[in-house]
């Protein structure tokens, strides 16, 4: 992975990590710098601004640690060039491996650790373009804005993608450089992304012309895990939301979002009573399902199937 910037980007070589560190602060994300307490680690970083993109390439020299409590308006694709990095998030940690890929939503907060020997590639895409995409496209994204809903991925997994971004490095060290040019390039790395990776958008509708209520079923079914706004879901169906209330009144008995709710409670009692399923605590898999008043949630389970969700993991043993 060479390929992912070259000399002629350099901006720093062997310097003073505090100097890098502002440096980043200002093109590629706010963040701060913690250095280990003995050594003196240099920095090295590499830099291209390409359309509304920021390409960056990077190594601190030590056991520096890097927080943030989030990255507000941007997205960071991280990929682990050389040695190891320590990341915490979302309740775990995990070592993350040469040839690993590190997507960091806008909102999550940022964790980690660099080993002496650690050299990452950076990739910072604003929240604006991605929400473009999913216009120009007539995706479907919630109101809450386009998330990746995993983080962690091998480059190996993503066709094609570690060519892609050689490319759009090569084109930000073109001696001329067209903007018609960095712009096409910006949209395919974008939506490769969005396609690539799993997110809470929704690429394809749920019906044509009408959606039927076993085919709306089976797309709640299918996104379980994600946030369902209603109005979103209407649209999905080329319906108003009063048709969709009436529609579900008629098949259900209920509102869109009592059913969604009952969806995702039945699936996580499913969990709650399979031996095969791995449930470290029901706290995580109430969160896992979008249930983040606990109480209510308890409250929740324990009208719809009569018992408290401990009692039900207790009896799987």
């Amino acid at each position: 992975m060479q390929s992912l910037l070259s000399e002629r980007s350099r901006v720093f070589e062997r310097a003073d990590p505090y100097a890098v560190s502002g440096y980043v602060n200002q093109h590629v994300g706010t963040h701060d710098l913690r250095l280990p307490a003995h050594g003196h680690p240099q920095a090295s970083l590499n830099h291209r601004r390409f359309a509304s993109l920021d390409l960056c390439r990077i190594s601190y020299g030590g056991a520096v640690r890097v927080t943030s409590p989030a990255l507000e308006n941007i997205f960071h694709l991280q990929i682990l060039l050389s040695g190891h990095c320590l990341w915490r998030g979302q309740r775990q940690e995990h070592y993350l491996a040469p040839g690993e890929l590190l997507l960091i939503n806008p909102d999550d907060p940022v964790d980690l650790t660099y080993s002496d020997d650690c050299e990452k590639f950076i990739l910072k895409i604003p929240v604006a373009l991605l929400e473009a995409i999913c216009a120009e496209q007539r995706w479907n994204s919630p109101r809450t804005g386009v998330r990746f809903t995993e983080n962690r991925y091998q480059l190996g997994e993503l066709e094609g993608f570690v060519n892609l971004l050689s490319m759009v490095c090569q084109e930000s060290e073109a001696g001329e450089r067209l903007a018609r040019v960095d712009e096409h390039y910006q949209q395919i790395v974008a939506s490769k992304l969005l396609t690539l990776l799993k997110t809470n958008v929704s690429r394809e509708p749920i019906a044509g012309a009408s959606a039927s209520f076993e085919r709306i079923e089976a797309y709640i079914e299918g996104h379980l895990r994600e946030d369902i706004d209603v109005e979103a879901l209407a649209r999905q169906a080329s319906m108003s939301l009063r048709s969709l209330y009436a529609l579900f009144e008629r098949h259900a008995g209920t509102t869109p979002r009592q059913y969604i709710r009952r969806l995702k409670l039945e699936r996580i009692r499913a969990c709650l009573a399979d031996p095969t399923c791995n449930v470290r605590s029901v706290t995580e898999l109430a969160l896992d399902y979008g249930f983040l008043h606990l109480g209510r949630f308890a409250e929740g389970y324990r009208q719809q199937f009569g018992e408290l969700p401990s009692e039900t993991l207790k009896r799987r043993s």
